[in-house]
């Protein structure tokens, strides 16, 4: 059996006081100053607690600038901004992109590597700024992982994996998630069943992850449609929460596969969210997988509660059933066409996939690029 490391924040905070307790931690830590990072439709919440803090002495300032998928060019010119105001924490309140830039802006504010030297697996050599996660949807685990994920100036996919970027702290509130739509509760909750998914039938799996990757499937399968018919049903939302945080935790010591490889280029060359090109990929790729995987799709079958079939195998297309059932009742787009990717497009999304070798050799089976393009041909 290989050696795995789970990485934890310093503190991760789950339940409904996970907010509050936010607010008091911050005061606790006595930060100076606090860089705080969101997105516009937070702006009030944000204000409120920036004006929490500043009754307790702590200097903030936020930014909202970030609004899809980040380039490392609306990074770069973030932290100029971060490094003149020289914050002794930075705070991300928002979705994945908003964590991952959060994440890598507390990295960079004082290393001296520049952004290219640090991209890959284990370059990033340091982190001396204090930094905090509080997601407000179930998608990314990024409050939990060492990824964050940016777009380079090619359009290239591009990813900074570290321990380093492993917060200090990560406070999930299910109650933040809420207000968040349908449409992004099921993509964003895909996501998070994909992390899980991916992490169980992969290469390198271990017994470690196996155990909350599986749960976090069966959390997410049960709950994620009652999620989207009813944003207040807290129960749902909090089991579907939980479900994200052990996909984020996947990503550390095994990471994702095939679906994610292939759901990128779809992301940089048509900006298509990231959570719903996985859901338009992920029955195809378990379509394509399957020989290699039977053994695994039929356990993801059994935790979503799929119907038990005559075999493995059988349990196994079961499984894919379920997943393409609970697609369609998240009133997901469900084929390429319906997002108005065209045809002519597949050779090059092929080529773009077929790049991201860091995730296609995680996946249980082999995928050439003439693969890549029958995987995308079969999901138009």
């Amino acid at each position: 059996m290989r050696t795995v490391t789970f990485r934890y924040p310093g503190k991760l905070v789950f339940g409904p006081e996970a907010y509050a307790t936010l607010k008091q931690d911050l005061v606790d830590a006595q930060y100076e100053r606090v860089f705080i990072v969101s997105i516009e439709p937070l702006r009030i919440s944000v204000e409120e607690l920036t004006a929490d803090l500043s009754s307790s002495g702590i200097s903030c300032e936020s930014d909202y600038s970030i609004i899809d998928e980040p380039t490392f060019a609306e990074f770069e010119v973030l932290l100029e901004r971060l490094r003149g105001v020289d914050a002794s924490c930075v705070l991300g309140i928002g979705g994945g992109s908003v964590m991952d830039v959060a994440k890598l802006l507390a990295a960079q504010m004082k290393n001296t590597q520049t952004t290219e030297e640090i991209v890959g697996i284990g370059n990033l050599a340091e982190r001396q700024t204090a930094m905090i996660c509080v997601p407000t949807t179930s998608g990314t685990g990024s409050e939990v992982s060492p990824n964050a994920l940016f777009t380079s100036d090619d359009g290239a996919k591009l990813g900074v994996i570290s321990p380093h970027l492993v917060p200090d702290g990560a406070y999930i509130c299910p109650e933040l998630t809420v207000s968040v739509p349908p449409a992004v509760t099921a993509a964003t909750g895909i996501d998070a069943l994909t992390h899980c998914l991916e992490a169980y039938a992969n290469n390198f799996s271990h017994p470690m992850a196996d155990v909350i990757a599986i749960e976090g499937i069966r959390l997410i399968a049960n709950d994620l449609v009652a999620a989207c018919r009813d944003g207040s049903n807290i129960e749902a939302r909090t089991n579907v929460a939980l479900g994200s945080v052990y996909g984020g935790m996947c990503l550390g010591p095994v990471n994702t596969g095939a679906v994610h490889a292939l759901a990128y280029p779809l992301g940089t060359e048509f900006h298509i969210p990231h959570g719903l090109s996985n859901a338009l990929l992920l029955p195809f790729v378990m379509e394509f997988n399957l020989p290699s995987a039977i053994k695994e799709y039929a356990a993801v079958a059994r935790a979503m509660g799929a119907d038990e079939g005559n075999n493995e195998e059988e349990t196994a297309r079961n499984g894919i059933a379920k997943i393409r059932e609970l697609i369609a009742d998240c009133n997901i787009p469900a084929r390429l066409a319906d997002v108005d990717i065209p045809l002519d497009a597949i050779d090059s999304l092929a080529e773009g996939a077929i790049k991201v070798q860091r995730l296609l050799k995680n996946n249980l089976r082999k995928v050439t690029f003439e693969d890549a393009k029958a995987i995308y041909k079969a999901a138009h």
